[in-house]
């Protein structure tokens, strides 16, 4: 079978400097694409700054010889998305392809977590995909053709002790990536979700040694690139990635109850029912859902 290939792509990777960032940049140049190597050069919280993590990245695409430009604005301000999408259109005229992968940690207990932790997370990780995919889609929806990828955490799709605020946003962009797939759809623009699990600085504390031994980042990028590609045509889909493990996760409905009396004790004498996940379905689209369930339940009342 063919080789899948970059070659005249433009892709812009967030978080680029480290860990799976500089593993998916890598990978992506090693096929042809010309990327952007985006990294603030901060520490895990998210605090200072500087050049050489993006830096250090570009000479490792450019000793392998591949073509790549540093950036060096934080995701976190429009102003800085903006400036990262300049910076792709300023050195090879167009995006095709964004990888949303910039993220930090401030993992507190629930009860400890302060306002600026809250905060801080958001700007970065919801507040951050949007800044630097919206002028990005602007150029793809002119160009007829993008591939987004936004990073979700298996945190986010089903919860962590101490990570209220990280679990909180990874989930916020799961609805973010399902309204880019309806929006993009017309315009040839994919976008997906990946939830991986890779050692990097984010992780270095959180996992037994052992098991970041196992968990290469290398080992979730062809999952990453493979959404990126051209021949892949799925989109609004959720990935989970990790240790050479590969699954789709997805949200599901159950069949419900019909309960024309509602009342506090019809729910109750209901529940089994409606908690009863056999038969349950995934939908397209929040309008679906309200037409199959609500509708359906509005006939037969």
């Amino acid at each position: 079978m063919s080789e899948i290939r970059f070659d005249g792509r433009v892709a812009i990777v967030t978080g680029a400097g480290g860990g799976l960032g500089r593993a998916h940049a890598l990978l992506l140049a090693s096929r042809g694409a010309k990327v952007v190597v985006n990294d603030l050069g901060g520490s895990r919280d998210g605090t200072g700054a500087g050049t050489n993590m993006a830096d250090q990245v570009v000479e490792e695409i450019k000793r392998a010889g591949g073509e790549a430009a540093p950036d060096y604005h934080g995701v976190d301000t429009y102003e800085g998305g903006e400036a990262i999408v300049k910076t792709a259109l300023d050195a090879y005229g167009k995006v095709d392809i964004v990888i949303a992968n910039a993220g930090i940690l401030r993992d507190r207990a629930f009860h400890n977590l302060t306002e600026e932790d809250w905060d801080k997370i958001f700007a970065v990780h919801v507040k951050g995909s949007f800044d630097v995919i919206q002028p990005a889609f602007r150029s793809m929806r002119q160009n007829g053709y993008g591939r987004i990828v936004v990073t979700t955490s298996n945190a986010g799709l089903y919860g962590n002790f101490g990570q209220a605020n990280y679990s909180s946003a990874k989930t916020a962009v799961l609805g973010f990536a399902s309204t880019l797939e309806l929006e993009g759809a017309k315009y040839n623009i994919k976008a997906n979700v990946i939830a991986p699990v890779a050692a990097s600085r984010l992780t270095e504390d959180v996992m037994p040694p052992p098991a970041l031994e196992r968990l290469k980042p290398e080992l979730v990028s062809p999952v990453v690139a493979y959404l990126c590609s051209e021949e892949c045509q799925v989109s609004g889909n959720i990935f989970t990635a990790g240790g050479g493990y590969v699954g789709r996760a997805a949200i599901f409905e159950s069949k419900g109850a019909v309960i024309p009396d509602m009342t506090i004790e019809a729910v109750r004498d209901n529940f089994g029912k409606i908690t009863d996940m056999t038969g349950a379905e995934e939908f397209a689209n929040a309008f679906e859902e309200v037409q199959k369930r609500l509708m359906a339940a509005q006939a037969a009342g």
